[in-house]
């Protein structure tokens, strides 16, 4: 067996089950040995959305993802989905195939440095070298599994890849988990959470790693906790829950934000502030913090307690304190609910994107699985769509790029193939990206691709109008006239111009054994109210990503 093989078995053996990449000369010995070893290779229309979907499968499977590329451009391609990777914190291993030793770090054609380029957007950068194959490959698989999981870059030069193994497969880490938090700083916790009498809990994308994801909810009925969650962590409690506010800082968040600044303790449940700072919404209520990580906040963040360490512990003593007494009314949540979803749902005439994302929440089963992507209708989607249980809903929130929804779409469906998926993404987002509809193809994906067609590039656009610049480089072309093409890349393409039209169409695509690209011509006009309610902010300011 060669090096290539060995990297096989020991991904095999780590529960890895399918790598994306394009391959290139260099490539060829890892993608004999993936054939060899009977590891699935999916070839993908760009790197970037090859590590996208390694992400993904990470983050449904809970086994490192993993992409490949080649030396220079296919690394640098891959590069953004791995920072969204690393940001995101999904489990993933990213390998380079490199020139032979002898040649690394000489000027020759399309050579860099790519430990120097990934060192910022993983884990770890590591090379793999004669001898040290099996050894190097378990250290990078407990890097990328131990908390908070992430990516890590695997540099693999060709003569390693064809020597011969002289290592065995190692066994596969687990993973390091954060200790657990003093019993003091948790006393601490339980006593400002019995004396609130108004708390509300906010549920981050920490919480999306939970070994045990039923503890959150057990948290929250025992304290009787009113709860929002940012975008990422929606589903990890269903949100027809009698005691769901919502998801924040998307659209209509000023309503949301009301509602925060009513209560008098936030407590933050594996909130992780790279999805949005606390200090964007919490105001002046005091925060209690159990996550993972300690808080990075503005100094004008009120920190009452922070509890720091492994998640699931803290969560199992909270489960097991004396129930809070908290004093809102029973139907606060409900009612506060009701009243955010008429907010995001004007009456207007025609067909617009919540008309749009209704229809596709009410034609996807409970059970299915949205994969979205990054623009105005992010917004409207991470407000309006109803989840009702973890890794359904598939978006990046940390990183935040554009084209991840279709390749998310296409990994989450390799990884249960068993659930219906659904992509919706922008007209802006699938210019990127669709391209990967071949791939959709090939492996004979039953995927609907729902393109929300409005001709803009519309979060940029009703930028532009709140800080009355003039509207410019984001008209992606007037095509409200236009009827799409027969297909895509040999995948067919159907309009909508009404909510009966996209149902009827999406409940076709969902019973086909292909995928479909369904464009639903939308009015985006109602993004200007919406997707930001509030005054404007400096040009670089998070809360407007």
């Amino acid at each position: 067996m060669d090096n290539a093989g060995l990297i096989v078995e020991t991904l095999r053996a780590a529960g890895v089950s399918h790598g994306f990449g394009i391959p290139s000369g260099n490539v060829l010995p890892l993608l004999e040995a993936m054939r060899l070893g009977r590891l699935p290779y999916v070839l993908t229309a760009h790197e970037g959305s090859a590590a996208f979907a390694a992400d993904v499968m990470g983050r449904m499977t809970g086994a490192p993802g993993l992409c490949i590329a080649t030396l220079g451009p296919g690394a640098t391609n891959l590069t953004t989905g791995v920072g969204n990777a690393f940001l995101d914190r999904s489990p993933l291993l990213a390998i380079t195939c490199n020139l032979p030793t002898a040649q690394i770090g000489r000027r020759i054609q399309m050579a860099i440095d790519h430990h120097t380029l990934f060192r910022p957007i993983t884990k770890a950068s590591l090379a793999l070298r004669e001898g040290a194959v099996a050894s190097v490959l378990a250290e990078a698989l407990e890097i990328a599994l131990s908390e908070p999981l992430g990516p890590v870059h695997l540099d693999l030069p060709e003569d390693v890849a064809l020597a011969r193994a002289t290592e065995s497969v190692p066994p596969i880490p687990a993973g390091r988990r954060r200790p657990a938090a003093p019993k003091a700083s948790m006393t601490r916790a339980s006593e400002l959470l019995g004396a609130a009498r108004r708390p509300v809990a906010v549920l981050g994308s920490s919480a999306m790693r939970l070994r045990n994801p039923r503890l959150l909810q057990a948290v929250i009925e025992r304290h009787r906790l009113p709860f929002a969650t940012t975008t990422m962590a929606k589903g990890m409690i269903p949100e027809d829950h009698p005691l769901a506010l919502g998801c924040i800082e998307r659209a209509r968040r000023q309503v949301q934000r009301e509602f925060l600044r009513s209560a008098d303790l936030i407590v933050g449940l594996g909130y992780d502030v790279v999805e949005v700072e606390y200090e964007a919404w919490i105001g002046k209520v005091p925060l209690l913090s159990i996550d993972v990580d300690a808080v990075d906040a503005d100094p004008s963040v009120t920190i009452a307690h922070e509890v720091v360490g492994d998640l699931d512990t803290s969560l199992e003593w909270l489960a097991e304190l004396p129930p809070a007494r908290p004093e809102w009314p029973a139907d606060t949540a409900p009612r506060h609910r009701e009243r955010f979803h008429r907010s995001l749902r004007p009456e207007l005439a025609g067909f617009v994107p919540h008309h749009a994302i209704d229809v596709v929440r009410e034609v996807l089963p409970r059970d299915g699985i949205l994969a979205f992507d990054v623009g105005a209708h992010t917004h409207q989607i991470a407000s309006q769509w109803t989840t009702h249980a973890e890794r359904t809903f598939l978006i990046t929130n940390g990183w935040s790029s554009m084209g991840f929804g279709l390749p998310a779409a296409i990994a989450a469906k390799l990884a249960r193939p068993d659930r219906p998926v659904v992509a919706l993404v922008g007209d802006g987002c699938f210019q990127m990206t669709c391209g990967e509809v071949t791939v959709a193809r090939r492996l004979g994906l039953s995927l609907p691709i729902v393109v929300l067609d409005d001709g803009w590039l519309s979060l940029i656009q009703v930028k532009q109008v709140r800080r009355r610049f003039g509207l410019y480089g984001t008209d992606l072309g007037e095509q409200v006239h236009a009827d799409p093409p027969a297909h895509y890349f040999g995948v067919p393409a159907v309009g909508a111009r009404s909510a009966a039209e996209l149902a009827h169409a999406l409940e076709r695509a969902l019973a086909a054994d292909h995928p479909t690209v369904i464009e639903a011509r939308v009015d985006p006009g109602h993004y200007l109210d919406t997707v930001y309610d509030e005054p404007a902010r400096p040009q670089n300011s998070r809360a407007e990503s």
